[in-house]
């Protein structure tokens, strides 16, 4: 039995069990009430909106995984794998890695310009375009009385621009009629001594292309003096009408040897290979992921914005690194100048290299992928979040690290037997590195081997010692400073060297000064 006086009495709660509380509280009870309800309804508005999103992201997810299961569907020619696989024989070597899989997914920089905060942080870099336009219009009014820009470094880096382009024409055409053809010509049937010669044919096309592609840039380069950014666009179509070429060969042999003798002639559409040499990927396949329409106003923005990069790099390099080092090389060399270049370079290094990252991987690549309706924007990932340098390479440029990744890592797996993991990375840094100074060599007009000891020797350890194991802000912390470092260092050597050429050219090339004296020179003025 209760005491005496004890009323107690039962209440619903939020979960709907019973509540024992004193009759004493019944006032309170009264006043709680309509609270409680109201907060009741608030509750199940709150659940129900979560089921829905989280509705509407399991679709997504299924979707996303159907597409992916779809796109890795093996050929009708191959069996479906077993649930219980055979043992692999002495002479069956094992299949390493993933395919690249292809689906719609917008760039990450373009998802986080719908928040407010990212969106402040790209209208303070315009604001230091803004700050650079008006100092350069204040410094030269105030010393010559002028209010007139002078792009003196930018007409200088783009010229004989026309010529470039009109060298482009012919390795254009040779990478689009060269491997295609050769392909047609290996997918016709086996005939005897026929088939024999169409192949020998075949790799006298591929032959023919690859000289093209290789000595028709420097030929025109050198023979013509061509200046750093007219170089630049030859040398970059070089690098990407091979690496395309080798992945549709890479892509399309195999299938179009197997097809061969069952089918008649077996080849990829001409279609589908000149859309893959203008899309914005270096994985070769038949058919893409489309968006359903092609938004021209994003279109302008990137080329605009891109643009506006490429002055940007022109006002930092004539505002933070020609006044520096322009009279640099005419000093005596000391341990002290050197170390306080590279401090000075750190800043407009690590510009200059999220200016050539917004303005290629992010701006340049969309705009052709949405001139294309190409579906996938995945060019790069979150790579300023990286812990680890092995993360920051695999994330800063995934075009190129999927090409890497998909024909130098698991093919050197797959000749190595799986036992060589390291020495396939090392191949992958190996040929990474080439290339990277290959295409210093070629912009600058020297072989410097500043960007080959950073990239394949330090850069190489860094991918060793700064693994995905280690994570916390303190890593990020000292990836950012090992970058800036780094490209303090690039800057300040290859200007160095720049103007040491410029002011003390080598006794051999000195009657073929490319930049005799009257001629414009990077500084902006006349010699």
């Amino acid at each position: 039995m209760e005491p005496m006086g004890t009323h107690l009495r039962r209440r619903e709660g939020l979960g709907g069990e019973p509540e024992e509380r004193p009759s004493g509280e019944g006032n309170t009870e009264t006043h709680r009430a309509p609270d409680l309800v109201q907060w009741t309804r608030h509750m199940e508005a709150v659940k129900m909106q979560l089921l829905e999103q989280a509705q509407e992201k399991l679709v997504e997810l299924l979707d996303r995984a159907i597409w992916e299961a779809i796109q890795s569907h093996p050929p009708q020619d191959r069996p479906l794998p077993s649930p219980h696989p055979a043992p692999l024989s002495k002479t069956q070597k094992p299949s390493f890695g993933r395919r690249k899989v292809f689906v719609v997914r917008k760039s990450l920089l373009d998802e986080l310009m719908e928040v407010q905060h990212f969106r402040t942080i790209y209208h303070m870099f315009i604001a230091g375009l803004c700050v650079f336009i008006i100092s350069t219009l204040a410094i030269d009014f105030i010393d010559e009385g002028r209010l007139v820009l002078e792009f003196d470094l930018l007409i200088f880096s783009f010229g004989q621009l026309p010529l470039a382009l009109v060298t482009w024409v012919p390795m254009f055409l040779a990478t689009l009629l060269a491997p295609y053809q050769a392909l047609r010509l290996w997918a016709r049937p086996r005939a005897g001594g026929a088939w024999m010669l169409r192949a020998v044919l075949g790799c006298v096309l591929l032959a023919a292309h690859a000289a093209v592609l290789c000595v028709l840039p420097i030929h025109v380069a050198v023979k013509h003096e061509l200046p750093p950014a007219s170089r630049c666009i030859l040398v970059f179509e070089q690098v990407r009408l091979l690496m395309k070429s080798y992945s549709f060969l890479r892509e399309a042999v195999p299938g179009t040897l197997r097809a061969r003798g069952r089918e008649g002639i077996w080849a990829p559409s001409f279609s589908s290979y000149l859309y893959f040499l203008f899309c914005p990927t270096l994985i070769y396949r038949e058919t893409y992921p489309r968006t359903p329409s092609v938004r021209w106003n994003y279109v302008a923005k990137n080329f605009a914005q891109a643009l506006g990069c490429v002055l940007y790099a022109c006002f930092i390099l004539g505002r933070l690194c020609v006044p520096i080092f322009a009279n640099m090389s005419r000093e005596p060399f000391s341990t002290r100048a050197l170390l306080l270049s590279i401090m000075h370079a750190t800043l407009p290094g690590i510009f200059m290299l999220l200016l050539i990252f917004f303005a290629f991987l992010h701006c340049w690549l969309n705009a052709f992928a949405e001139m294309l309706r190409f579906g996938d924007r995945m060019f790069y990932r979150d790579w300023w979040n990286s812990t680890s340098f092995s993360n920051y390479y695999r994330t800063w440029n995934v075009v190129v690290h999927d090409w890497l990744y998909s024909y130098v890592y698991q093919d050197g797996l797959w000749l190595l037997g799986g036992r060589g993991r390291g020495a396939a990375m090392l191949g992958v840094f190996l040929v990474s590195a080439v290339v990277h100074e290959y295409i210093f060599c070629f912009v600058l007009g020297f072989f410097y081997p500043v960007m080959l000891m950073l990239f394949l020797v330090i850069g190489g350890l860094l991918n060793f010692t700064m693994n995905d194991r280690h994570t916390g802000p303190a890593w990020n912390v000292l990836m950012w400073t090992l970058l800036f470092l780094g490209q303090g260092i690039q800057v300040s050597l290859y200007c160095q060297e720049w103007y040491a050429r410029w002011h003390c050219p080598l006794p051999q090339v000195r009657e073929h000064n490319p930049h005799p004296v009257g001629s414009p020179s990077p500084a902006g003025h006349t010699q």
